[in-house]
């Protein structure tokens, strides 16, 4: 993964030090691309551990169509609870402590992260086991899994994006139109977070299936290892899915930045030495049938966690 490190270092060395809408600030640039040959190993992260039961049920999140979080924390990925945990708070229902900027004061005061943590693992527990709340508090609107597999267009009609590229990579597969786009701009103040990763191409060389992705806004510390992975993994699913090998994974980026809260996190990554990849080992179901067991991880050795916060 030294395309990662890559990135880390020119941010570090470039980057412009900006506010945000957190309030934490970041360092960032804009425009910059990383490459990976997938057929040298699966690029997940060495350096930190990183974890791919995650990586891999959000994503067949996505694929399903799904936009509501009790999917994922029955699963226990809560990497989507803070945003549905802001329509929880806001409402006229919920009776606990003053949570307004919960995001923000969560990083910058100990006393109140504990009445934050408290109050999110009543959340979530709830979530789990009561439909009815999890209809009303888990869903984040026309998020991912709504733009990749309903996509509503003209008249009410649903496009299927994802069952369209595949048909299209198929029946066409030179074709220039193997597109995928997440960003709605009728939609987009619909959705709990607008697309980070919002537009994504795939292209057939020989027997080999490449993606490139464009990532409006990264995280680069604790997003993008996520991305990576979880874009290779589709490569690997929709290859399998229309009899191709895998190629390329190309990831083109906007705005990446590090939020200044990660720096001392981000240096101890880089004094790390990387390990060799991992390899992935998928059942033979379909794409739309997979689950999370039909998708193995095999021989991923890495360094230990590196704790670092999330800015919501």
């Amino acid at each position: 993964m030294k395309q990662y490190h890559d990135l880390c270092t020119y941010i570090l060395e470039n980057g412009e030090q900006r506010k945000d809408r957190t309030g934490v600030g970041t360092i960032g640039v804009f425009g910059y691309q990383m490459r990976f040959n997938l057929q040298q190993g699966f690029p997940l992260l060495t350096t930190k551990h990183t974890s791919f039961k995650l990586v891999a049920s959000e994503l067949l999140w996505f694929l399903k169509g799904d936009t509501n979080v009790q999917t994922l924390v029955r699963q226990n990925n809560n990497i989507w609870n803070e945003w549905a945990f802001e329509n929880w708070v806001a409402s006229d229902e919920y009776q606990g402590p003053d949570m307004t900027n919960f995001g923000i004061r969560a990083t910058q005061d100990a006393d109140f992260k504990v009445h934050y943590d408290k109050e999110m693992t009543t959340f979530i527990e709830r979530l789990k086991v009561d439909d009815s709340f999890a209809a009303k508090y888990g869903e984040l609107g026309p998020v991912y899994g709504r733009q990749w597999r309903a996509w509503e267009g003209k008249d009410g009609q649903i496009i299927d994006q994802i069952q369209n590229v595949i048909s299209s990579l198929k029946q066409s597969p030179h074709s220039r139109r193997h597109i995928v786009t997440a960003w709605n701009p009728a939609e987009v103040d619909e959705m709990a977070l607008p697309p980070c990763h919002s537009f994504m191409q795939f292209y057939v060389q020989g027997d080999k299936l490449s993606c490139q992705l464009y990532q409006r806004s990264a995280d680069v510390f604790l997003g993008v290892p996520f991305n990576i992975a979880s874009y290779a993994l589709l490569v690997h699913l929709i290859a399998q899915e229309t009899n191709l090998e895998v190629g390329e994974f190309v990831h083109t980026f906007g705005d990446a930045h590090l939020y200044l809260n990660h720096l001392e996190q981000v240096n101890e990554l880089l004094s790390r030495e990387p390990k060799k990849l991992p390899e992935i080992q998928l059942s033979s179901k379909s794409i739309f049938d997979m689950e999370l067991e039909d998708i193995q991880l095999i021989g991923y050795e890495s360094h230990p966690r590196i704790h670092a916060e999330i800015a919501v």
